[in-house]
């Protein structure tokens, strides 16, 4: 036995026994604390010089992105590779979709090679949910048109449960455009599972109808809705999903709704700030916040979004040891 492998740390196994991790939404405390726990593990292990593990070793992963991504793309791929598995970024402007084939025809395409793990980030909602309908295999919702995006939400918490040690009772602002984000849906279903108090903070034009039912409360107002808060995550002005105008203009935006050290101040003293990325700095925050390590977990979340995707993988190659899958 080499001193690599003697040293490979005992990952508990975690208490989530689903095929494929499509959402937030409908996940228990438990299993949403089991990843969290898990990933929270790798974090360590991610800050060795050694960092190679066998894990997934002889397990097969395909990165499927019909979206372009920075972050989430090569947070996925690492996790893989760090964990021993073979891994795959698969081209879809190369690939036959742009020839004519349905996703149904890709899908069948690809489950034909038996990977073990697809990861899939598609514009339209409900791709995803109608893909892994049709694999064999386990599927990760890398984040589908509106939807959710789960692994960025449990990459927040398990950034701001490494800060401030907890979840339950804290007080979340989200901020900016609701609308288009499929981050903020996963974040409230997992900080109110969680036992957190979340609220929104937009224009009336970014909210989406009914968004209260969710168990949030609405602010029209960042002054007013930012008092008293422990975290605040800013959000991206997705220009390339809005067809039309839903905000007179950026400069106007940033004045009632960036977030500057005069808005800042309205929170709890010791408030920290988060961003998914990529960041409009000057639209939604200021850069002399998002650059303050002080007070924000910006760099934190990228460093974060590794070790959650490595207890993701791990936990449904957990159910594929199982046979689940079959």
């Amino acid at each position: 036995m080499s001193v690599s492998e003697a040293a490979q740390p005992i990952i508990p196994t975690p208490a989530f026994s689903r095929r494929h991790l499509l959402g937030i939404e409908g996940l228990s405390p438990l299993e949403i604390t089991s990843l969290l726990d898990l990933a929270d593990d790798y974090v360590d292990q991610n800050r060795l010089i050694d960092k190679k593990q066998t894990t997934l070793r002889g397990r097969t992963i395909i990165n499927l992105f019909f979206e372009s991504s920075t972050r989430t793309q090569s947070s996925f791929e690492l996790a893989g590779k760090r964990l021993g598995a073979d891994t795959m970024n698969m081209s879809v402007k190369s690939s036959s979709l742009n020839k004519g084939e349905t996703l149904i025809d890709t899908a069948i395409t690809l489950n034909a090679m038996h990977p073990d793990i697809l990861i899939v980030r598609h514009q339209d909602s409900g791709a995803v949910e109608l893909l892994s309908q049709k694999v064999s295999c386990s599927v990760i919702n890398a984040g589908d048109g509106w939807h959710e995006h789960p692994t960025q939400a449990l990459l927040d918490a398990l950034t701001i449960r490494r800060r401030l040690g907890r979840i339950e009772g804290l007080k979340v602002a989200i901020c900016g455009d609701i609308m288009h984000s499929r981050v903020t849906r996963s974040n409230i279903h997992l900080l109110n599972t969680l036992g957190a108090e979340v609220r929104l903070i937009a224009p009336k034009t970014l909210l989406p109808a009914g968004i209260e039912r969710l168990g949030v409360t609405v602010f029209n107002d960042m002054r007013q809705g930012l008092v008293d808060c422990d975290i605040i995550m800013m959000l991206r002005l997705q220009m390339e999903r809005m067809a039309g105008s839903f905000i007179p203009s950026t400069r106007e935006y940033f004045h009632y709704f960036g977030l500057d050290r005069e808005k800042l101040a309205l929170a709890k003293p010791n408030a920290l700030v988060m961003h998914p990325g990529p960041m409009n700095r000057g639209v939604e925050i200021d850069s002399s916040i998002a650059d303050d390590r002080a007070i924000s977990l910006i760099q934190e979340q990228v460093e974060m979004g590794v070790a959650v995707r490595m207890a993701a993988l791990t936990a449904l190659s957990r159910q594929l040891d199982r046979g689940d899958h079959l």
